[in-house]
């Protein structure tokens, strides 16, 4: 299933705050995304639905070994386009919110193109 833009921005969240918070709930997820409470229920139902979460009987919230895959391809592709934008001289506020939207449209190919350009 290929997921939306909402749901790669669940699971990027998910990694991150999984990287500071010893159990990530769905209130830490919304708060993180500044979205209502139904509406993320609604967004992990789908997410676990499809095998990218996995939420105990404590509703704590975890990646499958897919949801990780595809957090670790968003936010490499936010931490790439974040610091190609401030590079070419964008504020950095504005590059890391420009990046948030572009790491859901942007191609493999484009992206390549722009690591390779980075590492000269």
């Amino acid at each position: 299933m290929r997921l939306q833009e909402s749901g790669e921005m669940y699971l990027e969240t998910i990694m991150i705050l999984s990287q500071k918070l010893a159990n990530v709930r769905a209130i830490d997820i919304g708060e993180a995304l500044g979205y209502s409470k139904p509406s993320v229920s609604r967004g992990l139902k789908i997410l676990r639905e499809n095998s990218y979460v996995v939420i105990d009987r404590n509703g704590y919230v975890t990646l499958s070994k897919t949801g990780k895959e595809v957090a670790e391809k968003i936010y490499e592709r936010h931490q790439v386009l974040s610091e190609a934008l401030i590079q070419l001289g964008v504020d950095p506020q504005i590059a890391i919110e420009d990046a948030c939207r572009m790491e859901h449209v942007i191609s493999d190919t484009s992206l390549e193109a722009i690591k390779r350009f980075l590492d000269k």
